[in-house]
């Protein structure tokens, strides 16, 4: 019997896909990681709260996971290699428009709902093509590309506040939305995967699992809302909610905290490249160890987030610029571990078949939680006048979360023993004419 099979290739024109996945992260999240130089400088032009401005950020950020699940739908129809051209439209447009300081609304829609789409529209096609071309080495191939954050925000910190002071916070805005431009090559270099032509035996009839998720997803929209039933998935989503607090507090606000103690804007921007670095070495090393398999993926996502909220505690202690520096660099290499595994988790929880339906579920609902912190983070701040506050809620969330993912482990392994036994037992059962397809049937 003659079928397609798009199976993996684990290597070959994979790796021009993730040096293209690496290049359209630096140019969507390498850059909002950024926006916590323009902050002081567009709040005083406006001469609002910070309350008030965190919105644009929130926005932005929100309107990013919100368009995450419609950026899957759409490559059904204009496959991964259109959506990310789109994106890359967006984003410049929103760019070019915030530089000419309109408005506070305008900001909204600029840097909040155009900003974030965009981004949305690069970065959820990018992990999804990823995701295709390795099953072997993903980890390591989502590290490298997911580096791509690290290594642009490391690059984008000192050289946004040399723009800044060269061509003003809009002059800045404005090049760098010509810089988004190029994301318009890294979705053309995303070439979909061809289906191999192979004769099956009677054994084999039944497809591998990666060969009925790419097949089926090539057929349906991938965003599932049947997903929801499955309390695993919702647990793991409540995690990352609360988690929210951890990922986008700090970078937003740890360039403001250390001007409010007297540190000048160049060594307070250096944080955000110290941070970078450690966070590319944090993704690259739990990558590789993930590969190795030596601890369950859930696990050290667990450890990560508990260590992260930990360090998150104690950094408004430190009170000279040293001191903050030793906490942004373990706060960089605990978020670089946990975001090399946070998303290929999804795969340990649904399998590769629901990977893009759960993936937009997950980054849907996990905009509340984006919604709601940096917006109560803005208002924590003006009430107190203290930034150190929202450091301290942070941390909370962060050892919140992982109680969810220790949770979530616990209920994957038991799935997973009862699937194997059951697999065992239909393996060695006398009646089946046939060997059972484990991985087919883990997948019932």
């Amino acid at each position: 019997m003659e079928e397609y099979s798009m199976d993996p290739p684990d290597g070959g024109y994979g790796w021009v896909v993730v040096i293209s996945a690496f290049f359209s992260m630096g140019f969507t999240t390498g850059i909002l990681r950024n926006f916590g130089l323009f902050f002081l400088d567009i709040q005083n032009y406006y001469g609002v709260l910070t309350g008030t401005l965190s919105w644009v950020t929130s926005t932005c950020i929100a309107m990013f996971h919100l368009g995450a699940p419609l950026a899957g739908a759409l490559s059904v129809y204009f496959m991964q290699r259109g959506v990310i051209m789109i994106g890359a439209v967006l984003a410049a447009s929103g760019m070019i428009i915030a530089s000419l300081s309109l408005s506070l609304p305008w900001m909204y829609l600029s840097l909040g709902v155009l900003q974030g789409l965009g981004c949305a529209f690069c970065w959820m096609p990018a992990n999804s093509m990823v995701s295709r071309y390795f099953k072997r080495w993903r980890p390591v191939a989502f590290s490298i590309s997911s580096s791509g954050e690290c290594v642009f925000s490391m690059a984008f910190g000192p050289f946004f506040q040399w723009l800044i002071e060269a061509y003003s916070w809009r002059g800045a805005l404005l090049i760098i939305g010509g810089l988004q431009l190029n994301l318009w090559v890294c979705g053309a270099l995303m070439r979909p995967l061809k289906p191999n032509l192979c004769f099956a035996t009677p054994s084999q009839e039944t497809p591998t699992e990666d060969s009925k998720e790419l097949n089926q997803t090539s057929k349906k929209i991938p965003y599932r809302w049947s997903l929801i039933r499955r309390p695993e998935l919702l647990l793991y989503i409540t995690f990352a909610t609360l988690a929210t607090a951890g990922f986008f507090i700090p970078p937003l606000f740890l360039v403001p905290h250390v001007r409010h103690i007297s540190v000048e804007q160049y060594w307070a921007a250096s944080l955000l490249s110290i941070l970078s670095l450690s966070d590319l070495l944090g993704r690259l090393v739990c990558g590789w160890l993930a590969s190795l398999r030596l601890l369950r993926n859930l696990q050290v996502l667990a450890m990560a987030a508990t260590m992260l909220g930990v360090v998150l505690l104690l950094l408004p202690l430190g009170q000279n610029y040293w001191a903050i520096v030793v906490f942004t660099a373990l706060y960089g290499f605990l978020f670089g571990s946990m975001v090399s595994v946070h998303i290929i988790s999804i795969v340990d929880i649904v399998g590769l078949k629901g990977f893009d339906g759960a993936l937009g579920l997950f980054m849907f609902v996990r905009s509340s939680g984006v919604l709601v912190v940096l917006p109560t983070a803005g208002w924590l701040v003006d009430w107190v006048d203290d930034f150190s506050a929202v450091f301290y809620l942070a941390g909370v969330c962060m050892i919140l979360s992982a109680v969810f993912v220790v949770v979530v482990d616990r209920i994957v392994e038991k799935m997973n023993r009862k699937k194997s036994m059951t697999a065992s037992e239909r393996f060695l059962d006398p009646s089946e004419s046939f060997p059972v397809n484990v991985l087919d049937h883990s997948e019932a």
